[in-house]
């Protein structure tokens, strides 16, 4: 598994990459944004660790940028912000976890390998209360009619099912179905939540107060 660790500590980073590697990782640093730009558009990663306050182009924007290209490699923040506007910021960004410094870093290994295994896609269909979701094609049927549904439906349904075993989070949700650049509500995200429920059924997903959603079946 290949890793592009942003981190302009060189100390740190040194001393990351070199734990990484120990669990078999392939490490690549860049010291600031513009050197992710420079690997990301000859290398594919299978996962980004980036540091927030960097030189040139920050870790926030430099996510926007790489998320504005269609890139949805799964990225953790490696960060010393505690403030809440700030997370909610890295998670507009695009990112999928976070973690605050000084972070254990056998913990890191345990949320790599999580996000890892949480992005595997639908690879078969899939039946709930009678109704089939086909990943190939992206489409709800139920006796074999096709139930029209909107793409943020469907992506919202692939956010739930790839994470049937974890509360779903509003910043999750978000990052799913809109990009950095476009705006949301909290009613356009209950609206959705609504539509899915309409198809599957209201008690596929169960509303966790304070903390989310989870799909049960």
């Amino acid at each position: 598994m290949k890793i592009l660790l942003l981190e302009d500590n060189e100390l740190f980073a040194s001393s990351l990459k070199e734990y990484l590697e120990m669990e078999s990782f392939d490490v690549t640093i860049a010291k600031d944004g513009e050197e992710v730009l420079e690997y990301t558009y000859t290398n594919k990663f299978d996962i980004y660790l980036f540091d927030i306050n960097v030189p040139k182009i920050n870790g926030l924007d430099i996510l926007r940028l790489l998320r504005q290209t269609q890139d949805d490699t799964p990225c953790i923040y490696l960060t010393s912000y505690t403030q809440k506007d700030m997370l909610k910021e890295g998670f507009r960004s695009g990112a999928d976890d976070y973690m605050v410094k000084p972070f254990d870093e056998d913990e890191l290994i345990l949320r790599i390998n999580a996000l890892l295994k949480r992005i595997n896609k639908i690879s078969e269909i899939v039946t709930i209360n009678g109704v089939e979701f086909n990943p190939n094609i992206k489409v709800f049927s139920k006796n074999k009619n096709p139930i029209n549904a909107a793409k943020k439906v469907v992506d919202l349904f692939c956010l739930f099912y790839e994470n049937k075993n974890t509360i779903i989070t509003k910043e999750m949700i978000i990052n799913k179905l809109w990009t950095a650049s476009e705006d949301y509500s909290e009613g356009s995200i209950r609206v959705y939540i609504s539509k899915l429920k309409d198809i599957l059924g209201n008690e596929v997903i169960q509303n966790i107060k304070g903390q989310g959603y989870k799909i049960q079946f």
